[in-house]
């Protein structure tokens, strides 16, 4: 079972109108900017798409108009559910609306600590069972809903054949670090896609095979070449690409982390690619303090024409 996810894999936002349904005219044209940048494959219905709180006929919408808009480009679909049942009816429909692999998010009944192995590992054999497509595991800082596995968890989920990778997104250096090191001991080695946007290019620099990110949706063209560049051992030009970028990565994914989803629709509204920054309640919108800081950031980057005086 193969699917190519060794490169940038931006986690794409969903575009809402004023009164917070799909707006699939301008999801159309934020597509046609970010796929020629080339990224090897898309995200949708992730975290960073509002996934988990849009209905599901909404999400086949979604995914089917990606599917359309990203010709060759495979789209990755993200799994949320809340019992196996429906994941595994949800992992369907995303064949169905040709998804060609799927993001499994963590679901709540991984909370609570110790989680028993027998829990996460029958969820993803379920989905393995029920769906067939290419599965990319997922391990999610808390603070964003998700959970910290333990090595022996991840070890039987990689064990998985439909499984091929991994997103690791603790935001925890030193768990990366462990994680990949884990991998590189498995029988059955998968890719390690980092979902850090705090340290994408160390990220690199430490063994990740491509990044699976919601930073990836912006100067996508750019994490493309720093990418390639770590793949030709040209580290100094990927670093100076990373720090170039740096201190907007910073501004988009500060505190509170869960707005990030919000700062990311500024960004493209002031790049020029969306009109509405609308959410899906109850996410909110950010205010005028945060707006000012995220262009600063575009600005200083090199992203935006600077201000004329």
């Amino acid at each position: 079972m193969s699917l190519n996810v060794r490169g940038i894999i931006p986690a794409c936002i969903v575009t809402l109108d004023a009164d917070g349904r799909f707006d699939e005219a301008a999801y159309r044209r934020y597509l046609q900017w970010l796929l020629p940048q080339g990224p090897v494959a898309l995200a949708i219905n992730a975290d960073t798409g509002e996934g988990p709180h849009l209905w599901p006929e909404e999400r086949v919408r979604v995914l089917r108009a990606a599917v359309e808009e990203a010709g060759d480009v495979p789209v990755i679909a993200g799994l949320s559910a809340q019992f196996t049942e429906q994941a595994v009816e949800e992992a369907k429909r995303a064949a169905d609306a040709g998804a060609r692999g799927l993001l499994v998010f963590p679901i709540p009944a991984y909370q609570g600590t110790p989680l028993d192995p027998a829990i996460p590992v029958a969820y993803h054999e379920a989905i393995a069972r029920g769906c067939g497509l290419p599965m990319v595991a997922f391990q999610l800082q808390p603070a964003l809903g998700g959970v910290i596995f333990s090595e022996e968890i991840l070890r039987r989920i990689a064990a998985i054949d439909s499984v091929i990778a991994l997103k690791e997104a603790s935001f925890d250096a030193r768990l990366y670090l462990q994680t990949r090191r884990m991998i590189e001991s498995l029988p059955r080695p998968i890719d390690l896609l980092t979902g850090d946007d705090n340290f994408i290019y160390e990220s690199f620099v430490l063994g990740a095979e491509g990044a699976l990110i919601g930073f990836g949706t912006l100067a996508t063209d750019l994490q493309v070449e720093m990418y390639g560049l770590t793949r030709e051992g040209r580290w100094a030009e990927a670093r100076a690409i990373w720090e170039r970028i740096l201190p907007l990565e910073e501004v988009v994914y500060g505190q509170p982390v869960r707005d990030y989803r919000a700062r990311t629709k500024v960004a493209l509204r002031e790049l020029g690619v969306i009109e509405s920054t609308a959410m899906r309640p109850p996410l909110l919108p950010v205010g005028d303090e945060t707006v000012a800081s995220v262009r600063g950031a575009l600005e200083a980057a090199g992203l935006l024409p600077a201000r004329v005086a």
